[in-house]
């Protein structure tokens, strides 16, 4: 063994920053954190206008390639994962979101005992420093600044105006007592400078002096005694290295490098590690399953108005924008522009929101090409619950090879139904009088676009991933066939080995995942201490009264 510590981390993202923070606050413990990427410095990551730039560059990304969707008229999706320190919290869009009450209250109801809402809420505002958030809700002294954009872009307004002459609320704060309805959008930017969990947490853990990091390395296996976990095997630089836990080893890189760690090591179903030519040591079904992730489509209108983004996008004015981020950490660069946010529920008997709005105000892909039409604006649009499941497997034992990644988009007849929802939604928003001065023709699906058949084929063309993977490693009930952790993040039928980030989400939560990795990180923290939780939160969030009758 090279070196022994008290505790090893894998991966230094948004949960296993947070947990070296915590795990190592009071000093007395020694943390190994193993990240396979490099330094975040430069203006890529750290400027909040670039976030199309590292989630495509091979540098910050994993590079990862979905296999080919037959719903999706068999096309392969890009999965962005972070390879860089702060992982997938550097190379993100920065949108915070805590999710739904209900999504916590269906994770206490699949197994994961102790994380309903009112056990999850104290964490999420012990991490939260949030400037403009809803008092008692939010947090205020926490690593994790949390801050709004200038919104001063006359679209928003008119956005969320339309969407209550629509008949749908507006709401202070979707972080706080009420997320259904439409307002201000909450971004990890503080000081105009993305506030990833390396910047929030990491750095400062480094600096006590009892946390060591090593970059560029290459997790290749756990390391058993028995059927303990007692450390780990990676690669540095060509050379294999071993290192040793003295008390556990926390798995951290995300939902999906987790799975493949735990399948190469010996963890998972073994019919698929067998053909994988790896020795079985627990056999766990649920390893690598359950995956999923939210589908979106970028519904498009032209903008009567030249005051859309879309004057920005040539070369002089973002070197103009460059150089004052450079400079003075101020001005368009300092923000993600995603500035307004909406949820809203599909029909009536849906007891919580389910689907959510990104409001931008230019009309461009996630990869920075704008369509030919010009001005305009978008809404990011999609279901938040779908019923598809997808996994996570590995093709061999080398951890060189990269895992069969298969979403099952849309495999669900559900999903086709709650997607055309979400289009019909979207038109009866934009169609109301506050719009009336920006509303041009639909740049897509197309002014034209109206029966089932033709939304299908253009969600089938046009839907894309918002990049939220999770549920790979899921936590439930021990005696539960399917569960992989249990609800202290333990691993089962394993002792010293612990997961702790997005893959052990029962369901996905209602928004962006950032903000529940995080919260996931501080908790698992608790666990692993032998801390008692913090105590039950006794607020009472929103719920529509005529829910069961109503859509909005």
């Amino acid at each position: 063994m090279d070196a022994e510590f008290d505790y090893i981390i894998v991966g230094s993202g948004s949960a296993g920053s947070t947990m070296a923070y915590r795990l190592g606050e009071d000093g007395t413990r020694t943390i190994l954190i193993l990240e396979f990427g490099g330094s975040d410095a430069g203006p890529f990551i750290q400027m909040p206008a670039a976030l199309s730039y590292p989630m495509n560059m091979p540098r910050y990304d994993w590079s990862y390639i979905a296999e080919p969707e037959d719903s999706l008229g068999g096309r392969q999706l890009v999965c962005p994962r972070g390879k860089v320190l702060g992982g997938s919290s550097s190379i993100n869009g920065m949108i915070y979101v805590r999710g739904n009450a209900g999504d916590y209250a269906h994770w206490e109801a699949a197994g994961a005992t102790g994380w309903g809402y009112a056990d999850v809420l104290p964490y999420f505002r012990r991490m939260e420093q949030s400037h403009g958030g809803e008092a008692p809700w939010r947090g205020t002294s926490g690593p994790l600044h949390v801050t709004r954009g200038p919104r001063d872009n006359p679209l928003h307004d008119a956005f969320v105006t339309a969407s209550q002459q629509a008949g749908y609320a507006a709401t202070p704060d979707y972080n706080g007592y009420r997320q259904e309805g439409f307002g201000a959008a909450d971004m990890t930017v503080y000081k105009g400078r993305r506030w990833s969990t390396a910047n929030a947490y990491l750095r400062p853990a480094l600096k006590r002096g009892n946390v060591q990091l090593e970059k560029g390395a290459l997790v290749d296996r756990i390391i058993f005694d028995g059927k303990r976990a007692v450390g780990i095997d990676y690669f540095q630089d060509g050379i294999r290295h071993h290192a040793r836990a003295r008390a556990e080893v926390i798995l951290a890189a995300g939902a999906i490098n987790s799975p493949q760690i735990l399948q190469r090591s010996g963890i998972g179903p073994g019919k698929l590690l067998q053909q994988a030519g790896v020795d079985v040591l627990c056999e766990r079904v649920g390893v690598g399953e359950n995956l999923q992730d939210h589908l979106e489509v970028y519904f498009q209108i032209a903008c009567l108005q030249p005051i859309t983004l879309y004057k920005h996008l040539n070369l002089f004015s973002k070197a103009i924008i460059g150089a004052r981020w450079l400079f003075f950490k101020s001005g368009l660069g300092a923000s993600n522009q995603f500035e307004t946010l909406g949820f809203i529920r599909s029909q009536a008997g849906v007891s919580y929101p389910d689907i959510q709005y990104h409001f931008l105000p230019v009309a461009i892909r996630y990869d920075g090409t704008a369509p030919a039409e010009g001005h305009g604006f978008q809404l990011h649009v999609g279901p938040m619950r779908s019923k598809s499941r997808g996994h996570v497997r590995i093709r061999n034992g080398t951890a060189t090879m990269a895992p069969e990644i298969r979403f099952n988009y849309l495999s669900h007849e559900d999903d086709w139904a709650d997607f055309r929802r979400c289009i019909r939604l979207s038109r009866d928003i934009i169609g109301q009088p506050a719009m009336d001065p920006y509303r041009g023709h639909e740049i897509q699906p197309g002014d034209d676009q109206t029966s089932d058949q033709q939304i299908d084929a253009f969600i089938r063309d046009h839907a894309e991933s918002a990049y939220h993977p999770c549920g790979t490693v899921r936590m439930g009930a021990v005696d539960d066939p399917g569960a992989v952790v249990d609800s202290e993040c333990r691993v089962i039928g394993i002792d010293g080995l612990r997961v702790a980030d997005s893959s052990i989400f029962p369901r996905i939560t209602n928004g962006n995942l950032n903000a529940p990795s995080i919260m996931t990180g501080e908790k698992a923290s608790d666990h692993i201490l032998g801390r008692a939780p913090l105590a039950r939160a006794n607020d009472i969030p929103f719920e529509h009264p005529t829910w069961e009758k109503t859509q909005r």
